[in-house]
């Protein structure tokens, strides 16, 4: 029997209550270091296994819902009280000890605190407030913060319904429905002020405040504040603010990101902290760099250009975007309407808060990015691969005038995975027994342990692997405990997978870039490599699409569409509702990782990393991770680093190399065995892909060098500008200043060189020029010769810079002198320039401040991107 629609349902709950002997157990269910330790897992599956699978691995829910009888057992059952002692007393370890950080760097940095902002954290499957890629890496690096003792705090929202479940209709149509998130049954805390109520911030909004309440979740030692707007002061509209990741439109869009930056920071004011550094994962947290600089305005009653040095000097901005229409950018009016106001207290007028969003300060058409603000208020950026940060140099080049590609100021940290995370458990265990007394999660700062597998016996590690293999295809035959029953089951699971057939994945974020569907182009091709009897191939394919990317959910119609028609339904399988829980079977149960992107097009990626430290070698376009990564030891390169124009004949041409990489490489190389049935050459390539790649591609090498490239460097510049009362932010805000009026008056007056004739190899370039410094001092400016070969094209490639020596100052004009040595043999060019120097601006480069020999007279330099009044 059920009630009518008309009649109102009052909900409560019924919790059983957790023993006192247990109450340890309720504790570490709300702090996410249980997400990649398996002992403390293990406990929470004896608590009660289907519960367990239900609750999508949610301890917290699982206590709500597990029967006092059974908590009453567990409480008097001393087996697993003991179990119980020692996994807590492991994680009271894990927070005490010293880590890395204070171990290495700790005493020349006394008591700094980084703060870490994304509008996505993914740590474990049943906390979904993360949508794919760029929260599960900050999941991974607050984990492998936690591991090396960094002194960081995290900053997100607390999204009510978090980001889209996903289910498919029969004809492969991508649906999504939203869960509701109860908060009590998380692993997170309101965060209290000292007379226990919830701590709150408020954030302006056109005509109205909106008020933020403060929640905390705990990985491991690191504090994650995430931020709530669904509270009873606020309107409706407010109130959805922070309902759902990646969801709505524009409006929505920028003010979730007010929230996550403005009131991120007021948020960790109304708690006591003051962050040295602070990084903006991607630009969704950007308008932070405005908080803080206008916070220093009303400190210390400074103009906007002498608080913005201050500030950007500890702040660290990573773009994960490789193309432009992946960055959230503004029209100007919508910045006029929820900024209306609030420029005021930066001293700045509208459209000097507009220019610093724009890439050219003069194009009032140009919308307001969010990545440019971010790199205009920071001293330092960086993309997330090689290959990332020479695209990200190429596409932000026009910030920086004149300025050589190759030196525009942003760099590179290679993304990574946290192993303990994503390493499958027996895998992990055979290391670990392999090593010794050593331990992957003892020594979080030594990488090389995972070598060990080279010593692992063939047969070992192919038992583990083809176990696994058996495990990811009972999984995808397997219905969702999870899942709503009005959504009926699941149209995977009465596949007829093999579990000893080669098992290729693909599992990501749909997107038409990420050519999904490219292995069907040819369906000849394929469906014989499909149904050869012998040498059977398969695949395992998953992901979801934004739900307004109506191409990337045709790709996902079209490979089910693909399956059906031609009768493959067991030989390819799309799994519904990719997660972190089955990206795990997959990543550690499959035989090959594909990923093909159109090159340039993918940041770094991050699931091949995962697969390859499980030994399952990449098949992959050389982008992202893998253009620095691969080799023919550990996997494959499906083309040559080509740029097509035509996108057709890339698909084209990239099809036919990936057929003939499965055909002739990769699926002889794994039917071919030995007298015992092993794949020996393919165990060789798996033993290196461990060995060669999860010693770098793993996130505690990337935190730490984020620490040691980027955080200690902006704490040093940090206080070294705030001293003083930010003595050092307003002599170096003057001297850009006093360098902007001068720099139109500089000129080259004269150069001598010997280059006119030809040289021999042993013979010293020398040069001299007469120099007009337009009134500045020597030490102001740095003169510099570049020298190095010339292309066809008359243009310097790759350029030695020498520092060339003031020899002499006169009433008009200075003579500097420089002499070198060539590359070489061959055609060699000469160039002058003058940028900036001294001390204050020492490793900045300042967009607009550079001249070069031959250049125009200088026009007024491009001006401050902001205008300020008193």
């Amino acid at each position: 029997m059920s009630c009518p629609d008309l009649a109102r349902v009052r909900r409560f709950h019924v919790a059983s209550e957790v023993p006192e002997a247990l109450q340890p157990l309720a504790d570490l269910a709300k702090n996410l270091w249980w997400s990649w330790h398996n002992d403390a897992v293990d406990l929470f599956i004896r608590v009660d296994n289907e519960l367990w699978q239900k609750t999508r691995h949610n301890p917290v829910q699982m206590l709500g819902l597990v029967s006092q009888q059974r908590l009453n057992e567990l409480a008097s059952d001393q087996t697993f009280l003991d179990a119980l002692r020692g996994v807590c007393d492991r994680l009271a370890r894990h927070c005490d000890r010293p880590g890395w950080f204070s171990e290495t760097h700790a005493e020349e940095n006394a008591d700094p605190t980084i703060a870490y902002f994304c509008a996505e954290f993914g740590m474990t499957e049943s906390f979904q407030i993360y949508s794919g890629g760029l929260g599960i890496l900050a999941g991974d690096h607050l984990k492998s913060a936690s591991e090396l003792g960094l002194p960081l705090v995290a900053v997100g929202l607390l999204y009510r319904h978090g980001y889209f479940q996903q289910y498919l209709t029969p004809d492969g149509w991508q649906m999504e429905y939203l869960p509701d998130l109860d908060f009590s049954q998380m692993p997170v805390r309101p965060v209290l002020d000292d007379d226990g109520e919830q701590i709150k911030v408020s954030v302006s909004m056109p005509k109205r405040e909106v008020a933020v309440a403060l929640w905390e979740a705990r990985v491991g030692r690191i504090r994650l504040f995430l931020l709530d707007t669904d509270l009873p002061e606020n309107g409706e509209a407010d109130r959805a603010i922070t309902a759902q990741l990646y969801g709505g439109d524009m409006d929505m869009r920028i003010r979730q990101e007010i929230v996550l930056g403005i009131g991120g920071v007021r948020a960790l004011h109304a708690i006591g902290i003051d962050p040295d550094v602070c990084h903006m994962n991607e630009g969704h947290s950007a308008f932070l760099a405005l908080e803080r600089i206008g916070n220093l305005i009303a400190q210390h009653g400074l103009t906007f250009d002498e608080a913005r040095q201050g500030a950007m000097a500890s702040h660290v901005f990573t773009t994960h975007t490789p193309v432009p229409a992946g960055i959230d950018r503004f029209p100007s009016e919508l910045l006029k309407t929820y900024f209306k106001g609030y420029h005021d207290r930066l001293k700045l007028d509208m459209e000097g808060l507009l220019a610093l969003g724009r890439d050219d300060v003069f194009n009032k058409d140009e919308p307001f990015s969010m990545a440019t603000l971010a790199i205009r208020c920071s001293d330092w950026a960086n993309g997330v691969s090689a290959l990332h940060g020479v695209v990200s140099r190429s596409m932000w080049k026009g910030i920086w005038p004149n300025v050589p590609e190759e030196e525009v100021p942003i760099g590179h940290v290679t993304n990574g995975v946290h192993a303990a995370s994503w390493l499958s458990r027996p895998l992990a265990e055979a290391i670990d027994r392999q090593a010794g007394t050593s331990s992957r999660l003892a020594k979080p700062a030594e990488h090389g342990i995972y070598r060990v597998i080279n010593d692992l016996p063939d047969e070992k590690l192919w038992s583990i692997h083809t176990e696994r293999r058996h495990k990811l295809v009972a999984f995808t035959k397997r219905d969702d405990p999870a899942r709503p029953a009005s959504l009926g089951p699941v149209r995977h699971a009465d596949n007829d997978l093999d579990p000893e057939a080669l098992t290729i994945g693909f599992a990501r974020r749909f997107a038409t870039y990420k050519r999904g569907n490219l292995f069907m182009r040819d369906a000849e091709r394929l469906i014989a490599l499909l149904n050869n009897k012998d040498r059977p191939v398969q695949f395992v394919i998953s992901g979801k699409s934004h739900p307004a990317d109506g191409g990337g959910k045709e790709l996902i119609k079209s490979i089910v569409e693909f399956t059906r028609h031609h009768g493959l339904s067991g030989k390819i399988v799309f799994i519904e509702n990719y997660s972190m829980h089955s990206a795990r079977y997959l990543v550690q149960g499959c035989d090959v990782w594909l990923n093909n992107p159109r090159r340039g097009m993918e940041a770094s990626g991050t699931s091949g990393m995962k697969a390859a430290i499980n030994g399952v070698p990449n098949a992959s376009i050389l982008d992202g991770w893998w253009d620095e990564a691969h080799n023919e030891r550990v996997g494959w390169a499906i083309g040559y680093r080509e740029d097509h124009d035509n996108p057709d004949l890339a698909d084209e041409v990239e099809s036919r190399m990936l057929y003939d990489l499965l055909e002739k490489q990769v699926v002889p190389m794994f039917y071919e065995r030995d007298e015992q049935g092993l794949p020996l050459r393919w165990i060789q390539m798996m033993k290196q892909s461990i060995a060669e790649l999860a010693p770098f591609f793993n996130t505690n090498r990337m935190v730490q060098q984020y620490t040691e490239q980027y955080y200690l460097p902006a704490l040093s510049r940090a206080r070294s500008m705030m001293d003083g009362g930010l003595a050092g932010s307003v002599a170096r805000a003057q001297l850009k200043e006093k360098l902007r009026f001068a720099w139109p008056s500089l000129r080259f007056e004269s150069v001598q060189s010997n280059v006119d004739q030809a040289l021999r190899p042993d013979e010293s370039i020398d040069v001299r020029a007469e120099i007009n410094l337009g009134g500045l001092s020597p030490e102001e400016l740095r003169v510099q010769a570049l020298i190095g070969r010339v292309d066809e094209s008359g243009r310097l490639v790759a350029p030695g810079v020498v520092e060339m020596d003031c020899v002499e100052t006169g009433r008009k004009t200075s003579l500097y002198k420089a002499s070198a040595r060539a590359l070489g043999c061959g055609p060699h060019g000469l160039a002058l320039r003058i940028v900036p120097g001294g001390e204050l601006m020492q490793g900045v480069t300042e967009p607009g401040l550079i001249y070069w020999d031959g250049q125009p007279v200088p026009k007024p330099v491009v001006p401050k991107p902001a205008t300020q009044h008193a």
